[in-house]
């Protein structure tokens, strides 16, 4: 499976073209209305510079994550973050506040009524990301590609231009501590991959799903931990969590797929041809446990949240997820020589 041009076969006819386009539409309008939620409390979009890179996250209680999630986007060439705070009250606001970097907006609404902050986010990047590269990444994840640590984001978006491409996929891989969840130290300045140096390198399976084209890829732990007996409920993998974008476009579900739909040709998988990355999952530091008790209360995070109970509780009995099969993490190289990610002739 390749990029763009190599899926006109497939390409959808007039009728479900149209229906596509009036998807979009309806979804942007949704977006648009929904900026009546948003309160800005640090709006330093002023400051926001024609060729900068933008990152767009919403959050909820992740003072223990924001020192290196700023520090790690920063490094990789971040000119601007703009935040959606969902109700924090760990001291997540005070400390954004205090970000030159930051402009900051809060709301009360329900997240899961706002496409789980899609809505919010989509409004953001049409108000302030259109001809922008854009980040849509949450906090608990981490991107890295081939180079990253010697090539940053200004260099790789500079390739993209050049080649046409217009946006960039990554696989989500889930990091994980050896020992049970919950009992590992975690200092918030420091790097999460030291606390959860753990993963499965497979397996993984991905495959082309309509109307949209978008790739749908699951496997590795959480589904051996806790979907093992409903396999296609484990989560969604695949992301395109940078996308030159347009205040056309719009996520459909989170930013696993898109519209318009060529986007979605952008991600061909782990082992695939097309350039892609992988965003690391920082889920399992030790505050999971006692966060996976207040969200299997809130019911924010599910279409049906009543389904997810069991994975809530396996995560609340805090198991080991290692195994002997389970790979160290080392770096972005690894990674490709494992097929997780592929430089696909960037050098």
């Amino acid at each position: 499976m390749g990029v763009a041009h190599h899926h006109d076969e497939n390409a959808p006819g007039w009728v479900r073209r149209y229906r596509l386009r009036l998807k979009r539409k309806r979804l942007l309008w949704r977006s648009f209305r929904s900026r009546h939620a948003l309160t800005p409390v640090s709006d330093k979009t002023r400051l926001i510079a024609r060729t900068d890179i933008l990152a767009f996250t919403t959050l909820r209680n992740e003072i223990e994550r924001l020192p290196w999630f700023l520090r790690h986007y920063r490094r990789l060439g971040v000119d601007h973050f703009l935040m959606v705070d969902n109700g924090s009250d760990d001291g997540s606001t005070t400390y954004l506040l205090n970000q030159p970097d930051v402009s900051l907006w809060q709301t009360q609404a329900s997240y899961r009524e706002a496409r789980f902050g899609l809505d919010w986010l989509t409004w953001l990047q049409m108000r302030y990301g259109h001809g922008h590269w854009t980040l849509m990444v949450d906090a608990d994840e981490l991107l890295i590609y081939a180079h990253h640590d010697s090539r940053d984001l200004r260099d790789l978006t500079g390739w993209l231009d050049q080649t046409g491409q217009p946006a960039f996929g990554a696989l989500m891989l889930d990091l994980y501590p050896k020992g049970p969840l919950g009992t590992a130290p975690y200092n918030p300045e420091t790097d999460p991959t030291e606390t959860l140096n753990w993963f499965d390198p497979g397996p993984y399976r991905a495959r082309r799903q309509e109307p949209l084209g978008n790739l749908w890829v699951q496997g590795g732990v959480r589904e051996r931990a806790f979907f093992a007996d409903c396999q296609d409920q484990s989560p969604t993998l695949n992301k395109i969590p940078l996308v030159k974008w347009n205040r056309r476009y719009a996520f459909v579900n989170s930013c696993h797929s898109a519209l318009p739909r060529h986007l979605n040709f952008a991600y061909d998988g782990p082992s695939g041809q097309t350039p892609s990355g992988v965003l690391l999952h920082t889920k399992f530091l030790p505050q999971v446990v006692e966060k996976s008790r207040i969200e299997k209360q809130r019911r924010q995070h599910f279409h049906d949240p009543d389904q997810f109970g069991p994975y809530y509780d396996g995560i609340i009995a805090g198991p080991d997820l290692w195994t002997p099969q389970s790979e160290r993490y080392s770096g972005w190289a690894q990674l490709q020589s494992l097929g997780l990610l592929s430089a696909g002739g960037w050098t």
